[in-house]
C-alpha cells in the first residue's frame, strides 16, 4: 500500500514538473500566467517567478498587468530577494496609484529595505535608507493597519544606529584614546537623548574623562584670555560629568565607581585650591 502511494506521488511530481517545463517553453502567455499563479498560491515562488518574468513585458497596458506585477514583486519578497522586491514594489506603487494593493505594496517595499539592513557593526547606509522609507510610509498612511509594525521596525533600526555610535565611542575608551571617546560619547548623548544606552554612555564618558584628567601631565598653553592649565580643566570637566551622572542615575550599578572617581577628582583639585 505504501509503495503504491509512493508511486502515485512520484507520478504526480513528475507530471507537475513536465507541465511546468511545457509552460516555460510555451508561447502562450495565458498558460504561463495561469500556471505561474497556481505555483505562487502553492508556495513555489521561484518557479512562479520564472514564469512571471517571461510574460511581464507582454502584459504591459493590459487589465491583468496590475495583478501580474503585484504577484511578480511579491514573489521576489517571498524568495527573500529584497533588493529586487523593494524596487518592484516601488515600481508597482508608481504604476498603479489607484490599486487596492497600493498600501500593502508600499509597506512591503519599505519593509524590503528594512530586511536589507546589516548588523550594527557594518556600514549603516542601508539602515538609514530603510528608516527613511518606513517613515515615509507612516507619514503617507498614518491610519494604515501596517503602521504599528512599521513603527516597530523604525525603532529597531534607530537602536541599531545608536548601538553603532555607542560601540565606536566605547572602542575609543578601550584603546585608551580618551579625547576621542569623550567627544564621541558627548555626541552620542546629544544625538540620542532618549537612548536606552544613555546610562552606559554617561558612565563611559565620565570614565574616559576621568582617565584623561588623572593621567594628564601639568601643561600650560597661552590663549587670548591668559594662561589655562589643561589638567585642571580636564579635572573640572570630569567632575561635571560625575555630577551629571549621579543626578540622573543615583542608584546605578556604576555608582560605587562613580563615587570613587569623584573622590579622586576632588582630591586632585585640592592642590589647585592650595596654589590659588
Amino acid at each position: 500500500m505504501n509503495r503504491f502511494f509512493y508511486i502515485l506521488m512520484l507520478a504526480a511530481v513528475l507530471t507537475g514538473c513536465s507541465e511546468y517545463q511545457k509552460a516555460l517553453k510555451s508561447e502562450d502567455i495565458a498558460t504561463k500566467f495561469k500556471m505561474g499563479e497556481e505555483l505562487y498560491n502553492e508556495g513555489h515562488y521561484s518557479k512562479a517567478n520564472r514564469l512571471f518574468a517571461q510574460i511581464v513585458p507582454n502584459y504591459r497596458g493590459k487589465p491583468q498587468a496590475e495583478k501580474l506585477m503585484y504577484l511578480y514583486a511579491n514573489s521576489f519578497y517571498k524568495m527573500k530577494d529584497y533588493y529586487v522586491s523593494g524596487y518592484q514594489f516601488e515600481r508597482f506603487a508608481t504604476s498603479y496609484p489607484n490599486s487596492e494593493k497600493l498600501e500593502e505594496a508600499s509597506f512591503l517595499s519599505a519593509k524590503s529595505y528594512y530586511m536589507l539592513s546589516p548588523v550594527y557593526s557594518k556600514d549603516q547606509t542601508e539602515t538609514r535608507e530603510a528608516i527613511e522609507k518606513l517613515q515615509d510610509f507612516i507619514n503617507v498612511y498614518p491610519d494604515s493597519e501596517y503602521v504599528s509594525e512599521a513603527s516597530k521596525l523604525v525603532h529597531e533600526l534607530d537602536f541599531k544606529l545608536e548601538k553603532k555610535a555607542f560601540e565606536i565611542a566605547k572602542q575609543y575608551n578601550t584603546i585608551s584614546d580618551y579625547p576621542a571617546s569623550v567627544k564621541s560619547f558627548s555626541n552620542f548623548i546629544f544625538e540620542f537623548p532618549g537612548s536606552r544606552l544613555r546610562e552606559e554612555a554617561l558612565f563611559y564618558r565620565l570614565d574616559s574623562a576621568y582617565k584623561l584628567a588623572m593621567n594628564s601631565v601639568e601643561m600650560k598653553r597661552t590663549i587670548q584670555d591668559g594662561i589655562v592649565m589643561l589638567k585642571k580643566n580636564r579635572l573640572e570637566e570630569a567632575k561635571e560629568f560625575s555630577e551629571a551622572f549621579k543626578e540622573t542615575y543615583s542608584t546605578s550599578k556604576h555608582i560605587e565607581q562613580v563615587n570613587k572617581m569623584q573622590a579622586d577628582i576632588a582630591e586632585e583639585l585640592k592642590s589647585y585650591s592650595a596654589k590659588s
